[in-house]
C-alpha cells in the first residue's frame, strides 16, 4: 500500500504543470460553486415548502430533490441548445448540491421535530 501511495505522488508531481491548467471546466471552478448552492437552495427551499402540503418527511424529500435536480437538468439542456457550455460536471455539482441541501433540511427537520415532543391530535386531544 505504501508504495502505491509513493508511486502516485510521484505520478502527480511528475504530471507537467501545462497540463494541470490547461483543463477548460474544472472540478472545483467558480461556476461548480454556483451550481452546488443554486440546487441546494433549492432543496431546501422546496423541502420547506412541501412542508405546507404533507407531513410525510420521505415525500417532502422527494420533492425537492427532483425539483432540484430537475432545474438542473433543464439548465444543462438549456446550454446543449446553445446558450452556455453544457457539462456533466456541472450536473454533477447539481446532484451533489440538491442531494446536500434535502439532507440539511432533513436534519432542521428531525431536529426540530423532537424538540417539540410528540404531536398532539387536535381531533383527539391525546
Amino acid at each position: 500500500m505504501r508504495r502505491v501511495l509513493v508511486l502516485g505522488i510521484a505520478l502527480l508531481l511528475a504530471t507537467p504543470a501545462q497540463a494541470q491548467t490547461a483543463d477548460t471546466d474544472p472540478w472545483f471552478g467558480r461556476d461548480k460553486a454556483l451550481h452546488f448552492g443554486a440546487s441546494a437552495s433549492i432543496a431546501v427551499v422546496v423541502y420547506a415548502g412541501s412542508s405546507f402540503k404533507t407531513d410525510h418527511r420521505p415525500t417532502r424529500a422527494a420533492a425537492a430533490f427532483t425539483i432540484a435536480l430537475g432545474a438542473g437538468i433543464l439548465k444543462e439542456t438549456w446550454d446543449l441548445t446553445g446558450h452556455g457550455d453544457a457539462s456533466w460536471r456541472d450536473l454533477t455539482w447539481d446532484v451533489v448540491g440538491a442531494t446536500t441541501g434535502v439532507l440539511f433540511a432533513y436534519a432542521i427537520d428531525w431536529a426540530v421535530s423532537r424538540l417539540r415532543g410528540p404531536s398532539v391530535s387536535v381531533e383527539t386531544g391525546r
